[in-house]
């Protein structure tokens, strides 16, 4: 075929919503259920649109709540299928069992959670809080920082939790009211790749699936030495995903010309003094304040989470070795750390990080905007805190302590 006439991508102004809609169709799933919660709707929709003008080939599953949309693409991936649901903060509590079940039976579900406070005070905003609540559960969970990288992570996630050496539900999260309704200018890849991007997942063996007459289970009652396997199992693919994450990642750039450093992502790190680690849309504006503050003068460097789950241990350890102070921004509160989640991960590396000056910020709780001026307030404070002077631990940026 004449080169000019190739497939091209699509280049589209669309919300964080739709970009995770059209990531969806573009990886064709079976199975896709669908229930609506602000500020996801718009992601069911959108996928409800492409299926009734037949651009989405799916068994549309509506359901009366989210316990049942988890339950139904459980299953319906124990069977076999491709799936697909997405959900927000009540939601995700909502159906917290079944996200333990999809877990436990190793489904390969992929799944949007659009983050947003969930229920403790009422609060129809964003924040991680909802993400946080479920660490624990044995999913596989990753954080989305712009428009673009909802769409390549959605496909990104297809291809590791099919994958036979890992076979996780994964989650994709992104911020809520502020990536989930933000346009952006978007490249939206032909079908034809992405479908090969996910075919080497058809030249892997079978994986194990129920069917009609067959001696196959799953969900029975775990025992005893049977049980603690399983759960070692899970650990080891959880522990394979870091690695195959981050081999993913470099696969899709070499297809799509678009990577974003695997587990995490690291800016201006290589001759930093001081390193600023946080999540989610309140990267870029992390980024604008560095570059002011490296004008500046202050070798500070900014260290993106991407995969929260299982956490990027081995390489946010060798990012943060040798520096002079940390400083952690959490979207999120830690009950009973009196810190923030990701701080109290990290803090935990301490033995192989060394005891620096190791800080905690709270910032951007229920929509509050994490502004440049809160940036540059973090900045200044692991600076002193790296010079020796007292710091406090924990600060919440948005109630002034």
């Amino acid at each position: 075929m004449d080169a000019l006439k190739q497939p091209r991508p699509e280049t589209r102004v669309i919300t964080g919503n739709a970009a995770a809609a059209y990531a969806v169709r573009l990886c064709r799933p079976d199975v896709v259920s669908l229930y609506p919660i602000t500020p996801q709707s718009e992601v069911i929709e959108t996928l409800e649109r492409f299926h009734a003008n037949g651009t989405l080939d799916a068994e549309m599953v509506q359901v009366e709540g989210e316990n049942s949309a988890q339950n139904v693409v459980c299953g319906a991936s124990m069977a076999g299928a491709r799936v697909f649901t997405a959900t927000s903060s009540y939601g995700l509590v909502f159906m917290y069992d079944a996200i333990l079940q999809t877990a436990g039976y190793r489904a390969p579900v992929v799944m949007v959670n659009v983050n947003r406070e969930p229920p403790g005070i009422h609060a129809v905003c964003s924040g991680q809080q909802d993400m946080i609540a479920t660490r624990d559960s044995g999913w596989i969970q990753v954080i989305a920082e712009s428009v673009q990288e909802i769409l390549d992570l959605v496909i990104m996630a297809y291809r590791l939790a099919e994958d036979r050496e890992v076979l996780l539900p994964i989650m994709v999260n992104y911020d809520g009211f502020y990536l989930s309704f933000l346009a952006e200018s978007v490249e939206i890849p032909e079908q034809e790749a992405v479908d090969r991007f996910l075919a080497p997942l058809n030249d892997q063996p079978p994986r194990p699936v129920l069917e009609p007459g067959s001696s196959k289970g799953c969900g029975a009652h775990g025992l005893g030495a049977g049980y603690v396997e399983l759960r070692r199992k899970h650990m080891a693919a959880l522990d394979r995903a870091r690695g195959k994450f981050d081999e993913v990642d470099a696969l899709f750039g070499a297809d799509f010309g678009r990577s974003y450093g695997g587990q995490i992502d690291c800016y201006r790190t290589d001759d930093a003094e001081i390193i600023l680690v946080t999540s989610g849309s309140a990267v870029g504006t992390a980024r604008t304040v560095i570059d002011a503050k490296r004008a500046a003068g202050v070798k500070v460097g900014l260290v993106k989470i991407r995969m929260f789950r299982p956490f990027p241990i081995e390489v946010l350890t060798k990012a943060l070795q040798g520096r002079k102070a940390i400083g952690v921004l959490d979207r999120s509160i830690a009950f009973g750390w009196d810190c923030g989640p990701m701080y109290q991960e990290i803090r935990a590396l301490t033995p192989e990080i060394g005891t620096v000056p190791l800080l905690s910020f709270i910032d951007g709780l229920a929509n509050m905007d994490i502004t440049k001026p809160h940036i540059e307030r973090v900045v200044d404070d692991i600076q002193r805190a790296a010079l020796g002077h007292d710091y406090q631990s924990v600060t919440w940026i948005a109630s002034g302590e």
